[in-house]
């Protein structure tokens, strides 16, 4: 019987992109016959990661779920139900055994059709508190997986299971001496990685540029804006600045001696993973605080208000960490113990498992 075909879904932002590469790879590596897809939005800023991942991309409508007020409130709804049934046709189509997601709002037409289907769906929570992508798609799901243990107890009639965040295997293959020549990096001279999220961080963006005439004289940025974030006349001789970091991002992940994130879990485990130390700035009143706030109390690291932090902050909090090697040590070795190695390949294997099932079934 030949491989199952396994849907990956998820985007809008670039939160659910790196740990769902993670398990594609794990899944190819345990079955190279096993067929991918990835489902998203229609010109979302995840294309260009997943085409360049080499996996067959389809993009769908998909509207925006919000809290608050907004004109757009009344007309995605529609985009949403569009989204539904272009998924529903695409899944026919593509003979989908299995759907697996880690948020984003382009996941949840993908889910609820995957359900109307009978094609079993698997969802993996990523943060510590639910956004309301997952929270609409877990009624459709059949299993789901947490990166937290903490998040176990929040989910006792979902029978979750704790596997960690999976973790793209390239981001272990950075280079220090490639990074220089990337970045034109100077030896001797601390360096400070700024990733902004796969949109981009306004406010965190403002804070870097208003402390840069403070800390380039004493360590050089690279610094992930954002698609479209750039401001050009912004310029330092110790300041690099760039939209995205796609393969170069395990690179600088390499050459940096101090990270500062936004607090999507995916940057975040990636730094556990790699043992960074970090200061992290969350996008003021979303999920991304309490991630923030687990990490500053499983592993020390410096959490900044954004509403309240001015330039000086972000700078007394870099050099606080720059100029204390040890410190950094420590922090670095605390933030290790707050991802579950394999946790792409245990994902993986759950797909495979509820996949071939399926292919099974839909073959008699």
């Amino acid at each position: 019987m030949e491989e199952p075909r396994i849907i990956f879904t998820g985007g809008g932002t670039l939160g659910p992109v790196t740990p769902l590469i993670a398990v594609i790879r794990a899944v190819r590596a345990s079955a190279p016959g096993a067929a991918i897809d990835w489902i998203g939005t229609k010109g979302g800023p995840e294309e260009r990661m997943v085409r360049a991942a080499g996996i067959p991309y389809h993009g769908v409508s998909s509207g925006k779920l919000r809290r608050y007020w907004s004109w757009s409130n009344l007309t995605d709804p529609l985009r949403i139900a569009r989204g539904f049934f272009e998924s529903r046709a695409l899944l026919k189509s593509l003979r989908a055994d299995a759907v697996v997601s880690a948020g984003g709002f382009v996941a949840v037409p993908v889910a609820w059709a995957a359900r109307s289907l009978g094609i079993p769906v698997h969802v993996h929570q990523q943060d510590v508190r639910p956004g309301l992508a997952n929270r609409l798609s877990l009624p459709a799901a059949s299993s789901m997986s947490v990166t937290l243990e903490r998040s176990l107890a929040d989910f006792p009639r979902r029978d979750p299971v704790w596997t960690g965040n999976p973790v793209r295997p390239e981001v272990f293959q950075g280079s220090r001496d490639e990074a220089r020549r990337i970045f034109g990096l100077e030896d001797g001279v601390p360096t400070v990685l700024v990733l902004g999220g796969g949109t981009g961080a306004a406010g965190l963006n403002r804070l870097v540029w208003g402390s840069l005439p403070a800390l380039t004289p004493v360590v050089q940025v690279i610094h992930a804006a954002g698609p479209g974030k750039i401001d050009p006349s912004v310029s330092s001789p110790h300041y690099h600045q760039f939209e995205l970091l796609t393969s170069e991002l395990p690179h600088a992940y390499a050459a940096a001696d101090l990270v500062v994130t936004r607090a999507g879990m995916g940057a975040l485990t990636e730094l556990a993973a790699l043992g960074k130390p970090a200061i992290i700035v969350p996008m003021p009143g979303s999920h991304q605080e309490d991630n923030a706030r687990a990490f500053g109390e499983g592993a020390g690291t410096v959490v900044l208000d954004e509403r309240r932090s001015t330039a000086k902050d972000l700078c007394d909090a870099v050099f606080g960490l720059a100029g204390i090697p040890s410190l950094r040590r420590t922090m670095g070795e605390r933030m290790k113990g707050m991802n579950k190695p394999g946790a792409a390949e245990a994902i993986a294997a759950i797909a495979l498992e509820k996949a071939r099932l399926h292919a099974r079934a839909r073959g008699h």
